[in-house]
């Protein structure tokens, strides 16, 4: 089926206890393509009796799916994996449409996603608790790994995809079940994502409701749902992070960042210029983790700013089916909270020496064009607040030092990028750059194997990794006397010489 003919087919549908069903819901959402402004479908925003019945199937599904072994959760994930690979041309499409990346990035992200259900397919099976030294003679100490429960994905519109499986891969592997609150913006595409997992998974173990704000309060606040995931602003973080501390519920924050990009004089500015570039205007700027404060020495800043000029100048924008390597910001909403920052950045100094504004010949769509500005200072709004759009500021620093110090001067903590040659600069970067990860050389990688999230307002806890895993798991501390015989070392009664032996 066409993408447009799946919208429809997905309009107005939720998925619970392994099937889709419409709504009861008397308000909807439009889904607007951002490339076309056209509305392409319609969300519906889940009646609370359809959330409580989702947490009570969630809940007795996932008792079943806990019970079921390793080896078999393991074949089930790859077997999701595998279908939708199959499927990946369609979804990346209806991505695309729904959210406005450009069609590579669409089908890149559905890869990396596939890839950490993979990934956690295997590992969750391989590690499930340690044997530890006993501290007592002829016991045997060991701890073991639960899941948490029902775990709820609140998931934002940039890479709703991705994210949906870093986390839903993890805690599936770990026996919990999960219930997914997409965007409002890439709920359809979600939708058809997850039919992969309910065609594999037992019903209920995987679902999905779709919805605004009141939906995702619903879900956090229940007394029967038992870890929160949340992506997205940092006041609805904080917001989520508060309601879950009123019953210890554990949460994952990921609430934004305003990631620093440092250029060396002994950098390759040409690579330098392209990798930041790419930092600062993939998915049009819509990543958390993209580059957006610069902090380029004054020996090269002249020279690395014509050089990132030229590559801004040679991203194609334009709709995301098309030959294009940057496509629309994801809604009306959103490029005008972009193109204030842009003004208020004019008009406290900063100069625009390519772009900003809308690209000619594009009227319709929520389109931006790349834009590289200087003159900006570390005082500017721009440089301390995330744009979320494809905007490259450079302030010009005298040195190293100043450079970290400026890198660190900010509430956000997720990533941080260095371009040098020179070892020294490079291990310190690594050690003093105050971020949940640093590149070198290697701007905005990822790896399944490796821990992702951030420090300060950026948020708390981590994706990816053993370190992913462990989030959405207990570990259980089991101590075995096989013999149950006395513990005379400490039981009662104690022995005369142990007593106090002084005066009273």
């Amino acid at each position: 089926m066409t993408a447009l003919a799946e919208f429809q087919r997905l309009s107005n549908r939720l998925l619970i206890g392994g099937e889709q069903r419409a709504s009861r819901a008397s308000t909807q959402f439009d889904v607007i393509d951002p490339a076309t402004e056209d509305v392409v479908g319609k969300v519906a925003d889940s009646t609370e009796s359809e959330v409580e019945e989702a947490i009570r199937v969630a809940n007795k599904a996932q008792k079943v799916w806990n019970k079921t072994n390793a080896l078999t959760r393991a074949e089930l994930l790859h077997e999701v994996s595998h279908l939708l690979r199959e499927t990946r041309p369609v979804i990346a499409e209806m991505l695309t449409r729904e959210m406005g990346k450009t069609y590579k990035e669409s089908f890149d992200e559905c890869t990396w996603a596939m890839s950490a259900i993979d990934y956690y397919a295997e590992v969750g099976r391989a590690e499930w608790g340690k044997v530890l030294g006993p501290a007592t003679d002829g016991q045997f100490h060991y701890t073991i790994k639960d899941p948490l429960g029902v775990v709820v994905i609140i998931l934002p519109f940039n890479y709703p995809l991705c994210l949906l499986c870093w986390e839903a891969a993890a805690a599936l592997a770990s026996g919990n079940a999960v219930i997914i609150k997409p965007s409002e913006m890439t709920s359809l595409v979600t939708m058809k994502f997850l039919e992969a997992f309910s065609a594999v998974l037992p019903p209920g173990v995987v679902q999905c409701v779709t919805g605004g704000g009141r939906v995702g309060g619903q879900l956090v606040a229940s007394r029967d749902t038992h870890m929160i995931a949340f992506t997205g602003g940092i006041e609805t973080g904080q917001k989520v992070a508060q309601a879950c501390a009123t019953d210890f519920k554990r949460c994952l924050i990921e609430a934004s960042g305003n990631d620093p990009f440092i250029v060396m004089p002994s950098a390759p500015l040409d690579i330098a210029a392209r990798g930041a570039s790419f930092g600062a205007f993939i998915n049009c700027g819509q990543v958390c983790a993209a580059a957006e404060r610069f902090y380029v020495h004054e020996k090269v800043h002249d020279e690395f700013v014509e050089r990132v000029v030229a590559e801004a100048k040679k991203v194609r924008i334009g709709n995301g089916l098309a030959k294009s390597d940057m496509g629309p910001l994801a809604s009306r909403k959103e490029r005008d909270r972009y193109e204030g920052i842009v003004a208020r950045a004019v008009k406290e100094g900063a100069r625009v020496v390519t772009g900003g504004g809308r690209p000619a010949g594009l009227n319709r769509g929520f389109f931006a064009e790349c834009t590289v500005m200087t003159n900006v200072t570390p005082e500017m709004e721009i440089m301390n607040r995330e744009s979320f759009g494809p905007v490259l500021p450079v302030c010009k620093v005298k040195n190293f030092d100043e450079a970290i110090a400026l890198a660190n001067r900010s509430r956000y903590g997720l990533g941080a990028t260095i371009y040098t040659k020179d070892l020294e600069e490079s291990m310190r970067a690594v050690n003093e750059l105050e971020a949940g990860m640093v590149w070198v050389n290697a701007p905005l990688l990822d790896n399944d194997a490796g821990p992702f999230g951030g420090r300060k307002m950026s948020g708390m806890g981590r994706q990816l990794g053993a370190e992913g895993l462990d989030t959405f798991r207990h570990t259980k501390l089991a101590m075995i006397d096989p013999a149950a015989s006395a513990h005379d070392f400490w039981w009662f009664p104690y022995k005369d010489s142990e007593m106090y032996q002084g005066k009273k």
